[in-house]
């Protein structure tokens, strides 16, 4: 008896599977058009986020818009078609519970991702921040961070600039946000000082006379622009001042070779008017301390 009752249990059980089987075939066969349909609508969303993608590139490109800005909108847009599309395809297929749940599931995701991952989402909100900022943009020569460089990239976590050794520097976008930053590209016209120190003995009006002369040659000076110099000091073997004068320079390699062209100007200017660039003289004279040796003698009374 109790072989006959397992071998009947089993033949239930199977003829359970069977049927649940069928019925599963069934529902299949009957939802084909949808499934069919929902398959369409996924592929007709992806067809559409790529194209729209391309629409919107062209038109920010035609409108000269920063790349970063550029980068983040695409992505933006095709997240957001392709989820539309997603939707789409639950309720094709009448999954509208199944969409409330995963909505709900997706709300308590998102708010334990939001608490684990607070540095991470600041930085990316400061990300998209630094993208529509027009005072950074790809290209531009910044300092910030105590580091300086060429701006390559700005994504939704970082900035990456490349310095004048050719090494990469990789800068949270936080730190970009919350700190000052220099941009030397924003200007194309920048006020560049030096300084420089002539002997006690040179006619001071003339130093000037010649120095902003020089400067004023090698350096077109725009509109009100105009090149200053003013004395700042009586140095250990110089009378020391600073010139200031306007040139085109958007990088810091630009200040760096106005510097080095307005040296070696004013050095031949100076060669050729006999002005002396006095640098620092130290005298040892050892005959002033010499040291004196006297014999005393001490007399014993008796």
């Amino acid at each position: 008896m109790k072989e006959e009752d397992s071998i009947f249990n089993i033949t239930d059980a199977v003829a359970d599977l069977w049927n649940k089987l069928g019925s599963w075939l069934d529902a299949l066969i009957l939802k084909l058009p949808n499934i069919i349909l929902a398959i369409l609508v996924l592929i007709l969303f992806y067809l559409l986020a790529k194209y729209s993608v391309k629409l919107i590139r062209r038109l920010l490109e035609h409108k000269n818009v920063a790349r970063s800005i550029i980068n983040i909108s695409t992505s933006v847009v095709k997240v957001i078609v392709i989820a539309i599309g997603f939707f789409v395809a639950l309720g094709v297929l009448d999954l509208n519970k199944v969409l409330t749940s995963v909505l709900a599931g997706a709300g308590v995701v998102g708010l334990a991702i939001g608490l684990a991952l607070q540095g991470t989402l600041h930085n990316t909100f400061s990300g998209v921040i630094l993208s529509f900022r027009p005072e950074l943009e790809v290209g531009d020569w910044i300092e910030s961070n105590g580091f300086s460089g060429e701006v390559i990239e700005v994504n939704l976590r970082n900035v990456v600039i490349k310095q004048s050794d050719n090494n990469l520097v990789v800068i949270p976008n936080v730190k970009i946000v919350e700190n000052p930053f220099k941009n030397f590209s924003n200007t194309q016209r920048s006020r560049v000082s030096l300084s420089c120190g002539v002997g006690y003995e040179s006619d001071l009006e003339v130093v000037e006379k010649i120095a902003k002369s020089t400067i004023s040659e090698l350096f077109n000076q725009e509109n009100l622009e105009e090149v200053e110099l003013a004395y700042t000091e009586f140095g250990d073997s110089s009378i020391n001042f600073t010139i200031r004068f306007w040139a085109e320079v958007s990088k810091q390699r630009d200040i760096l070779f106005a510097k080095h062209k307005a040296i070696v100007a004013l050095k031949k200017a100076f060669d050729e008017n006999d002005i002396n660039i006095p640098f620092p003289i130290r005298t040892l004279d050892f005959g002033k301390n010499k040291f004196r040796s006297e014999t005393i003698s001490f007399q014993q009374k008796t």
